[in-house]
């Protein structure tokens, strides 16, 4: 049996005015999760919830025992501070009252 070799993921965080990114070696089988619990990201941004982060791989949301396959990027996402659908519904709401949208429709006059 060929034993396979450990290979490079890559683990990141963004927040608005700064990024970290971390190289890890893996071995196959790797789960998402782990490879975020072994680039110590949480050293740097103490506020990740390893139990409820949010995690993707190339902008696609994944579990967090997803296998990684090698030269994917783990992507930690911070929770939304808003709702999408409540900041869209408020915007509608302003362009009615602004007169920027039909009152009845909400399609723009």
């Amino acid at each position: 049996m060929i034993e396979q070799e450990n290979f490079a993921v890559e683990v990141i965080y963004a927040l608005p005015n700064q990024q970290k990114r971390i190289s890890v070696m893996v071995p196959p089988g790797t789960r998402c999760i782990d490879a975020v619990k072994q680039s110590d990201m949480c050293r740097f941004f103490p506020e990740i919830d390893l139990e409820k982060v949010k995690l993707g791989i190339f902008s696609r949301a994944v579990k967090h025992d997803e296998v990684l396959l090698p030269g994917q990027r783990v992507e930690i996402y911070r929770p939304l501070i808003a709702d999408p659908k409540d900041i869209r519904r408020k915007r509608a709401e302003k362009a009615k009252e602004e007169g920027r949208a039909n009152k009845v429709t909400g399609g723009r006059s």
